[in-house]
């Protein structure tokens, strides 16, 4: 099983996410971690993930190669953090077959009707509850 981390400025979301998978699935699964600078991919790097790269280019490569695509919501807005989310890699992510789960963080200057963004640790909660179901649904 494939999974890609997405985040970009200090990688906090990244690095929690990739920690939470790292409780539960140990090395079961393959996690890689794909930010769009050297400081979030370090920190995904640091957390667990099983190898890293930086940049646009290597998230458009891997977009389409992996089963599932966790991150902050603004990986499929253009511009997002920050402007580190080019409209490439939105279109790339968005485009992408492979399943996603998006965390809700307000840093993204998106606010989804009817949702208020939970504190990050349940956030993770719950990226991790989906992931349990998606992981479950593909071993099938």
């Amino acid at each position: 099983m494939d999974i890609a981390i997405i985040d970009g400025q200090g990688g906090g979301v990244g690095r929690a996410l990739v920690t939470a998978i790292r409780k539960e699935w140990g090395d079961s699964v393959h996690l890689l971690a794909l930010g769009t600078n050297a400081t979030a991919t370090a920190a995904m790097l640091r957390a667990g993930a099983d190898e890293g790269a930086t940049g646009e280019n290597p998230i458009l490569f891997n977009a389409g190669k992996v089963d599932i695509i966790l991150g902050p919501i603004g990986i499929i807005l253009a511009n997002a953090l920050l402007g580190e989310l080019t409209p490439r890699i939105a279109c790339a992510v968005a485009e992408s077959p492979a399943q996603k789960i998006l965390v809700p963080v307000n840093r993204c200057h998106v606010i989804i009707a009817g949702l208020t963004p939970p504190p990050l640790p349940e956030a993770i909660d719950q990226a991790m509850a989906c992931l349990r179901q998606m992981i479950a649904a593909l071993d099938k």
